[in-house]
């Protein structure tokens, strides 16, 4: 079993930066693929980035590819979503979890463990 919890959400700008984080107990980190998801008001979970479990590879949704940057650490167990450039269409929950899979699964169903999720709020 793997717990996972994320924090780091919070109110920021249109065009501010966030990080969040997600610190993992439990299992081995380090064998598992960890994936960042978000889900908006009325709206499907939806894949945002993922990294290997050795953190050399990592593989983004188009819609966050070149402002968000998935990162991992896994002597602390933790991954890290840096988001910059943020737009009030990422206004969402934003939950980590973990695969023991391939890196770029983009299918929440796919994914074993999750956190209960932080939120992000942009304002315009």
């Amino acid at each position: 079993q793997v717990q996972l919890v994320e924090s780091g959400g919070g109110l920021v700008q249109a065009g501010g930066s966030l990080r969040l984080s997600c610190a993992a107990s439990g299992g081995t980190f380090s064998t598992y693929t960890m994936g960042w998801f978000r889900q908006a008001p009325g709206k499907e979970r939806e894949f945002a980035a993922a990294i290997s479990w050795s953190g050399g590879n990592t593989y983004y949704a188009d819609s966050v590819k070149g402002r968000f940057t998935i990162s991992r650490d896994n002597a602390k167990k933790t991954v890290y979503l840096q988001m910059n450039s943020l737009k009030p269409e990422d206004t969402a929950v934003y939950y980590c979890a973990a695969d023991r899979g391939w890196y770029k699964e983009t299918d929440p169903y796919e994914y074993d463990y999750w956190g209960r999720g932080t939120q992000v709020t942009v304002s315009s």
